[in-house]
């Protein structure tokens, strides 16, 4: 993705310019946002940002095992974004399927709000941006999603399986949400697969 450079005259260059700061100061509040994967060997609950942050390094990291070959700025910047809609929308937990009900009715009001507090070129693009990360339609959207359900489980799995256990969270669930690791990275599927099976043979998550 190219940031754009539009010119500007006058009094509309300053405009622009505080929406952006007024934007940025206000995706802070992420970082209030706490998720209810802990940090890792037995730290405190994880931030939405922390999590968007972790996504992003993963994704240089991890891309050659992209099922597709993909355009890593694009996802690393996917995964920055596509938490941001929780500051207003609140985090959903995987295995709620009570908030799962109501999520994108809430995410998408969020993201109307958030994302329009920016120049109209901005917000359209990181709208859309958004969008195709909902969408899992593309190559970076696939491998994006792979990257969030994998980063939550490798600090679980640091943590002998204690967010599962706390929630009461099954195995058959967990497959249930992990399946779909693999449409990104059949690679990183395997990796996933392996965790949970020793997982389960430590008797960390209950099959059913």
């Amino acid at each position: 993705m190219k940031a754009g450079n539009p010119r500007r005259k006058g009094n509309s260059m300053d405009e622009r310019l505080q929406k952006q700061l007024d934007f940025s100061l206000y995706i802070d509040k992420e970082k209030n946002i706490l998720r209810q994967t802990h940090l890792s060997y037995g730290g405190r609950q994880e931030n939405d940002a922390e999590h968007a942050w972790h996504m992003a390094i993963m994704a240089y990291l991890l891309a050659e095992y992209a099922n597709e070959p993909v355009d890593v700025a694009k996802v690393m910047l996917m995964c920055l974004i596509h938490d941001i809609v929780e500051i207003e929308a609140g985090d959903t937990y995987a295995y709620d399927a009570e908030g799962l009900a109501t999520q994108k009715e809430r995410e998408d009001a969020a993201k109307e709000h958030i994302f329009g507090m920016l120049p109209a070129d901005q917000k359209e693009a990181l709208t859309a941006l958004f969008d195709e990360f909902e969408a899992y339609e593309t190559a970076e959207s696939r491998f994006a999603h792979s990257l969030d359900n994998l980063q939550p489980l490798l600090l679980n799995n640091s943590n002998e399986g204690g967010d599962w256990k706390a929630h009461k969270v099954t195995a058959e669930q967990v497959y249930g949400r992990q399946k779909k690791t693999a449409l990104g990275s059949a690679r990183l599927f395997e990796v996933t697969d392996r965790i949970l099976k020793d997982q389960i043979r430590k008797g960390n998550l209950p099959e059913k």
